[in-house]
């Protein structure tokens, strides 16, 4: 029988807030932080205990797994005056799921590795309600027994957990696979107002590219939502902006052409500029909208005429 070791959790928005609920739910305790009040309450709501500050995760917990916006948030959360790398616990293992930058997974590494402790690099892909049902992926780079060490808690809140090569390879592959995800929302939402703008019957959109080459897992994630109105930020275009974002300069530090890239990263930095930051990464249809003057709306066409 495993016996779990307290675990220090930062970040409980969409994703950490599943993950918390899965290791309390199942057998693990759980000392959890976050910026933002209303989201450490709902971690004390499923049962696990409220740190008063990164101080109290350190002294506490040797394992910490840190679920957070950006890399140099992580870099940050290491570093501050009272953070994670002053005085840790012997042996603290650090377990990052933020999607970040390969340049910045090594020099993390760098950092826990002078401080005498170990960085794992874990990202994940699927969406908040996979981790609310404990059904995420984890993308793992390193050493296979550090995976071996972390897996019995990994086991609690993934479905699929995929040793992905050495340290850096995880996040190379995460950054590669929502880059594709990215451009496959900028590409129909880009059609759907297309479609909209010459009055095309929009409840055929959907149906008639899922029969055919143009199917996706984003499109059937997000594609009759969008048409819906609805952009509950489940994956926010913020992320999404950053993530493409990390992938054209890991494109271009590798000394790639990124022409799809910058196009990408582009449209949605129109959509951010327009203020639809904190909005679901589909709100990149409203750019288009704003060109064209039409709403791409499921709907009479009296609905779908933009102000």
């Amino acid at each position: 029988m495993t016996t779990f070791e307290r675990v220090g959790f930062i970040g409980l928005g969409g994703m950490g807030r599943g993950l918390v609920k899965n290791l309390v739910a199942k057998g693990v305790a759980v000392t959890a932080y976050d910026i933002n009040p209303a989201a450490v309450a709902g971690a004390k709501s499923f049962g696990a205990t409220a740190a008063s500050g990164l101080q109290e995760i350190r002294d506490n917990c040797r394992v910490i797994m840190i679920c957070v916006n950006e890399a140099e948030d992580v870099e940050a959360l290491m570093v501050c005056s009272d953070g994670l790398l002053a005085s840790p616990a012997p042996g603290f293992i650090i377990v990052d799921h933020t999607t970040g930058s390969p340049q910045m997974v090594a020099k993390l590494d760098r950092m826990v590795r002078a401080a005498g402790g170990r960085y794992a690099e874990a990202p994940m892909t699927r969406t908040p309600k996979h981790a609310d049902a404990g059904k995420v992926n984890v993308l793992f780079g390193g050493e296979r027994d550090l995976l071996d060490d972390l897996r019995p808690y990994f086991e609690r809140y993934a479905e699929n957990i995929f040793h992905i090569g050495p340290l850096g390879h995880a996040i190379r592959l995460k950054l590669i696979h929502n880059y594709i995800a990215f451009a496959n929302v900028a590409a129909w939402c880009e059609g759907f107002a297309l479609a909209a703008k010459d009055g095309l019957d929009l409840s055929q959109v959907i149906r008639i590219i899922s029969a055919a080459g143009g199917k996706s897992g984003m499109l059937d994630l997000y594609g009759q939502a969008t048409l819906d109105g609805d952009f509950t930020p489940l994956m926010s275009l913020a992320n999404a902006r950053k993530d493409v974002r990390y992938y054209a300069r890991w494109l271009e530090e590798a000394g790639l052409p990124g022409f799809m890239a910058e196009a990408v990263h582009q449209t949605y930095r129109q959509a951010a500029l327009l203020g639809h930051d904190g909005e679901s990464c589909t709100a990149v249809i409203k750019a288009y909208e704003a060109v064209t003057g039409v709403a791409a709306r499921v709907g009479p066409k009296e609905q779908q005429q933009g102000n």
